[in-house]
């Protein structure tokens, strides 16, 4: 199994992989290689910006709400005047929005109608280990067709559709959810397998923040696109992972919002709230507004709401990461336009707002967010080291210097304990755990909460050859988890480890 998932990595590739082949050493703001669509693109703020729709249960009881989800293909326009097929959650790119409660169990029976396994992982999520999305619990096509890829041990396999259980057991958050196929995740949400999963509770509800058609999703993800419409990706072309030169991973040229190329909205002279989600395989973006007075006020993380809120003129934002925000339009008239850009290129455009009327407006930031608090560090815990590395001859990559191994458990963690995890980088890596959310205490042997550390986390964005210290405690569920690189090119060529809760 080992050779036949891992073979062409160390035995193959190694001598022609050389460090020019990938992209060259990181810059400080990418670590990708840009692919270029072939198709002609669209002016940017031509397309209206598209909200996901809100998935509704089939049928609920005293304790959890029961939902049927289709993995299936579809032909949609992404780019006007072409068709795009994709691999959707219900056929929709990006997927529905899953809005639940806090503490109330969802149930998703996941029907898999496409031509290829597939696993489901709420990232984010509180999750018993049989519904985290353990990359070979594959759920295999309903049609029965499949290729040789599928034929792999250890796993938990199902035929045709699979039940997950999320007990959300956890505070209002911004989760999301995406495929976890072990060696395909990377062209899998890439073609569309990835859709949001909110958590409110009554915490949150008190607040005076922006409600209803003022909380907008902007699911940002970069895609290239061939001469007729279809997703460009350089997949390798005798097994799992990318052509060599982009190993680094895959940034491509169209900004998709919400599943628009470059979109524009209309928005009153009020103030909005955004849960922004970097669906981006590789890229990362440093959000900023054009022209104006508009700054972010950061009020929630990856795991939920800061204690305070926090203001920002941009935001720095990895891939799988999450930031909650509150945006002020109304220092701007009627007519203005400002424009959402990428700094980290050379300020491209992300979308474009329009303001056209002054309104009433009863939101505001409360000086008090949550009850949450920091954690102070604690002394005498467990500590672990996790190595993000480039393997051999540059052929993958690797932590602590080993490609996955599903059989093998880089660590045994105790339920209910703190530990502090001390993660090391060569290039960029954005590192995520499941199962439990973690604080950073450090970063690059500073202890002040750097700008875009704050709060609980479950993704956390590390540069080149930096040092970033978190702490973790898991709780409730034993079993097999994983900590990875979400750069999800790395993840796909073995960066990932499986450790155990016990």
């Amino acid at each position: 199994m080992k050779m036949s998932r891992r073979g062409f990595m160390v035995a193959g590739a190694g001598a022609t992989l050389a460090l020019s082949g990938c992209g060259q050493e990181a810059k400080p703001a990418q670590a990708g290689e840009l692919l270029r669509s072939k198709a002609k693109l669209p002016a940017p703020f031509q397309v209206p910006l598209p909200i996901p729709p809100v998935k509704k249960p089939v049928r609920s009881d005293a304790k959890a709400d029961y939902y049927r989800v289709v993995q299936r293909k579809a032909s949609r326009e992404i780019l006007p005047g072409l068709t795009t097929e994709v691999m959707g959650y219900d056929g929709l790119f990006p997927g529905p929005t899953f809005d639940v409660r806090s503490g109330r169990t969802t149930v998703v029976e996941q029907v898999n109608e496409l031509d290829v396994s597939t696993v489901v992982h709420l990232h984010g999520g509180h999750t018993p280990a049989p519904s985290d999305g353990w990359p070979l619990d594959l759920v295999m096509p309903a049609n029965g067709g499949h290729t040789e890829r599928h034929v792999m041990s250890g796993g938990d396999m199902t035929m045709g559709r699979r039940t997950y259980t999320y007990p959300n057991t956890q505070r209002a958050a911004t989760l999301w959810y995406h495929d976890h196929t072990m060696d395909y995740t990377a062209p899998q949400v890439y073609r569309g397998l990835f859709g949001l999963h909110l958590i409110r509770d009554d915490e949150e509800d008190n607040l005076p923040l922006p409600k209803d058609d003022r909380e907008i999703p902007l699911v940002i993800a970069d895609r290239a696109f061939d001469a007729d419409g279809s997703f460009l990706y350089p997949a390798a072309k005798d097994g799992p992972g990318v052509e060599p030169a982009y190993m680094e991973g895959v940034i491509a040229d169209v900004t998709l919002v919400n599943g628009a190329p470059w979109p524009v909205h209309e928005v009153d002279a009020v103030r909005y709230r955004f849960r922004i989600l970097n669906a981006s395989n590789a890229r990362r973006y440093e959000l900023a507004f054009s022209n104006g007075p508009a700054k972010f006020v950061q009020i929630g993380s990856d795991g939920g709401l800061l204690d305070l809120p926090v203001e920002h003129k941009t935001v720095v934002i990895a891939p799988a990461e999450r930031f909650d925000v509150i945006v002020d339009f109304s220092q701007y008239r009627p007519g203005d336009e400002v424009t959402l850009v990428n700094k980290l290129d050379n300020n491209s455009n992300v979308m474009r707002f329009k303001v056209a009327h002054k309104a009433v407006d009863e939101s505001n930031i409360p000086a008090k967010l949550s009850s949450y608090a920091v954690t102070p560090r604690p002394a005498g815990v467990v500590r672990r080291e996790w190595r993000f590395r480039r393997g051999g001859g540059h052929s993958g990559w690797t932590i602590n210097g080993k490609a996955f191994d599903p059989a093998v458990m880089q660590a045994q963690v105790k339920l209910d304990q703190y530990e502090i995890w001390t993660f090391v980088t060569d290039v960029h890596h954005p590192v995520h755990v499941h199962l439990a959310p973690f604080q950073v205490l450090s970063r690059g042997g500073k202890t002040k909460v750097a700008e875009f550390d704050h709060g609980w986390k479950d993704t956390v964005d590390i540069r080149p050859a930096e040092v970033v210290e978190v702490l973790v405690k898991f709780t409730a569920h034993k079993g097999k988890y994983l900590i990875h690189c979400h750069n999800l090119e790395h993840e796909d060529m073995a960066m990932m480890a499986a450790f155990e809760t016990i």
